[in-house]
């Protein structure tokens, strides 16, 4: 085992983790980071899959994604729009395929104005919350206390609103059920956007792609930082005290002034240190859990949907697959759709073998675009699930009252020990823009005390 010294050692080769070594070696400190997989990104993967360029983790890039944009800038990206033209397709609880365009869903004009009135109300809650400091509201802890699903059933009685407006934040974003998390850490979610209508807004958080994939972010921020990174190198032991710390890696032992903990929260306990961790940060970890999600991607050898009018853009709280996109790649003449499959349903087909789970989710994209959906030359589904390194997608959230207890001690450092990724982000939450976020903050303060 080779031995190191380092001003800094930072555990974890992701965005965040990499924003922080940049910011630290540019101010002149040295560093290591150490990272478990053999590639940097974490959650960021760009992959070639039977010849299709898939982007297995995240992709899209907001307007309101400041960071990530100037990121972006400074490493000679390019970005394209996400292909949007044409009608957006909806199945409603009986099964009908209804066609609609701009952002509300060809609904009952009862429901429709459920939805709209929902909405409304999330956005004006949404205005009052700090994204960095969600605790300090005031209602924060009855907040935190009633479930999202039990707080829409106190708003209407309209089940089909309820179903439409909690897939935004259940189904596509927190990829939990809405009765296994607060209307605080709903409202959270939507804060870290800007608005809840920006969630709902397919076509302002779902904006642009990167050229190439959005890994090429960390994977040029690690070129960048040469042979500071090392991979296949997981973290078994942090021994720290007031002085500094020691990693032990698989291969190499690093000594340092401070450690960066870049790696989501339900992994933190993976390492063995000593002496243990404070009693606070031990009891926030057991509370923040990730959610579950398959991104199905299919690739056809045209994309048929546009020939036939169609946006790819399609919703339903009824069907297996939530939502999907048209996902082509940028210069690749077949067509690609994503689809989402969720929390509870994603359990169910996962009971299924491949073929059978295969099958399922193919028809329930045909609902969307009709058999031609049933035929992809190419089919993948990424599950972050079981991903050692990972543990689940997109990110961690508290269960109920978890947000209001620990929220503030989420990324209070210990000792020499900091924490940073984007699933302790504000603004950005579980987001790249967050990471980068984080990984900033988190080095300016070790700049500051170093």
């Amino acid at each position: 085992m080779s031995s190191i010294e380092r001003d800094v050692v930072i555990v974890g080769a992701g965005a965040s983790g990499l924003t922080a070594a940049t910011e630290l070696k540019k101010a002149g400190l040295t560093v290591a980071v150490l990272e478990a997989r053999d590639r940097v990104g974490g959650r960021l993967w760009t992959d070639d899959v039977d010849g299709a360029t898939l982007e297995i983790g995240g992709q899209w890039v907001s307007p309101d994604q400041d960071a990530l944009i100037d990121t972006l800038a400074d490493l000679g990206l390019e970005t394209y729009e996400r292909y949007r033209e044409g009608r957006n397709i909806y199945i409603s609880p009986s099964g009908e395929r209804r066609t609609f365009e701009g952002e509300i869903f060809p609904v009952p004009p009862k429901t429709e104005h459920e939805i709209v009135s929902l909405i409304d109300k999330l956005d004006a809650l949404v205005a009052e919350i700090d994204p960095d400091r969600p605790w300090e509201h005031p209602l924060a802890e009855e907040l935190d206390e009633i479930s999202f699903r039990r707080w829409l059933e106190t708003q209407t009685d309209d089940e089909e609103a309820r179903l439409n407006i909690g897939m935004f934040i259940a189904g596509a974003m927190l990829t939990k059920p809405a009765h296994a998390f607060s209307a605080l850490q709903a409202l959270l979610m939507a804060a870290s956007a800007g608005s809840f209508s920006n969630l709902v807004d397919a076509d302002f958080i779902l904006d642009k792609r990167v050229k190439g994939g959005l890994q090429q972010v960390p994977l040029l921020l690690a070129d960048r930082l040469g042979d500071d990174v090392h991979l296949n190198a997981p973290v078994r032991t942090l021994r720290w005290d007031e002085a500094g710390v020691t990693a032990i890696a698989d291969g190499v032992e690093v000594k340092a002034r401070f450690a960066i903990l870049a790696l989501p929260p339900v992994l933190i306990s993976r390492i063995s240190y000593e002496p243990p961790l404070p009693r606070r940060q031990q009891q926030l970890h057991q509370h923040l859990s990730m959610g579950f999600v398959i991104k199905v991607h299919a690739v056809y050898e045209t994309p048929f949907w546009r020939e036939d009018g169609y946006s790819g853009t399609a919703f339903s709280p009824y069907e297996l697959v939530h939502e999907a996109y048209d996902n082509c790649y940028d210069g690749d003449p077949r067509g690609t759709l994503v689809g989402f499959v969720s929390d509870e349903a994603a359990d169910a087909v996962f009971r299924l073998s491949a073929e059978e789970r295969k099958a399922r989710i193919l028809e329930s994209l045909s609902h969307y675009y009709g058999e031609k959906a049933l035929s992809p030359v190419v089919y993948y589904e990424s599950d972050w699930g079981s991903e050692e390194w990972t543990r689940g997608a997109y990110a961690a959230s508290f269960d109920m009252g978890g947000l209001a207890r620990y929220g503030a001690d989420l990324r209070t450092p210990v000792g020499p020990i900091h924490f940073s990724c984007s699933d302790m982000a504000g603004k950005g939450y579980q987001h790249v823009d967050g990471a980068i976020r984080v990984g900033r903050e988190t080095a300016a303060a070790i700049i500051g005390a170093a």
